[in-house]
């Protein structure tokens, strides 16, 4: 699809503490995107007053009155995207605050809505040299949190710990928002609302940028959170696939009938 004819795409970017990179977090958003919304966590620095003052007409900030985890900042840029655009092909990416999104990747995650998905999931283990950029430790925990998440919920993702992705707006409409976990885990809850909507997610290759932010993440105290929040996923899908093949039953009896 051509530039002309493509449907308003957004970047919303969760920030929290991130004075020192969301300056460049905003400069690496490309033309192509209509609107940048940037969401702070309630930070105790000065994050929400160094994206304000940043001199891209596009940007819009939000403040959060308490601090809610980088679940809950995207699921307010979520609602403010859905609450300001009508068209349901309309395109809402997210790009973390700390600048580890390759804005060059984006094309790639747009081309994967374009061909029919409902969400494009960034995944850094498609590109060569993740290895050598990512920690070990974070290499090791993603990868096993990438095998039961995609076990757990059928969809066919390698990296579900990224945060590069984007989905359309009749997508986002499709989700429950407000059961969605709002902290670290939030990535494998919100694959687990897509499984259960039986929406349509790719996986796509996106470059792993690690620069000189420092990360607070520790795989043995989120590792624990998240697998409980598979866990009950598991019965969360089952439970509306249940429910979709009961609503088929009934339409083939409804039409049996009616011949």
């Amino acid at each position: 699809m051509s530039d002309a004819r493509r449907a308003p795409v957004w970047v919303v970017i969760p920030a929290y503490c991130e004075e020192r990179l969301i300056t460049r977090a905003i400069a690496n958003v490309p033309a192509l995107v209509s609107r940048i919304v940037v969401v702070d966590d309630a930070s105790p620095d000065h994050t929400a007053n160094f994206a304000r003052a940043s001199e891209d007409p596009r940007v819009t900030v939000l403040c959060r009155a308490t601090n809610g985890g980088v679940g809950a900042a995207i699921i307010d840029g979520y609602r403010y995207f859905v609450d300001a655009t009508v068209e349901d092909a309309a395109v809402c990416v997210i790009m973390a605050g700390d600048a580890q999104m390759d804005s060059g990747d984006l094309p790639a995650l747009l081309a994967a809505i374009e061909s029919g998905a409902d969400y494009a999931k960034g995944n850094r283990f498609l590109m060569r040299g993740t290895f050598r950029a990512m920690p070990v430790i974070r290499w090791v925990g993603n990868r096993f949190l990438s095998c039961i998440t995609s076990w757990v919920t059928g969809l066919p993702i390698g990296d579900s710990q990224c945060g590069y992705t984007a989905i359309t707006r009749s997508a986002l409409c499709k989700l429950p928002l407000e059961r969605l976990y709002a902290r670290y885990g939030f990535p494998n809850d919100v694959l687990v609302k897509l499984a259960a909507a039986d929406l349509v997610v790719h996986d796509v290759a996106v470059r792993a940028v690690y620069a000189d932010e420092v990360s607070g993440l520790s795989p043995w105290r989120v590792g624990p959170r998240i697998l409980g929040i598979l866990w009950r996923g598991r019965s969360e899908i089952s439970a509306a696939r249940r429910d979709r093949n009961r609503l088929r039953v009934s339409a083939r009896v409804r039409d049996a009938s009616v011949r």
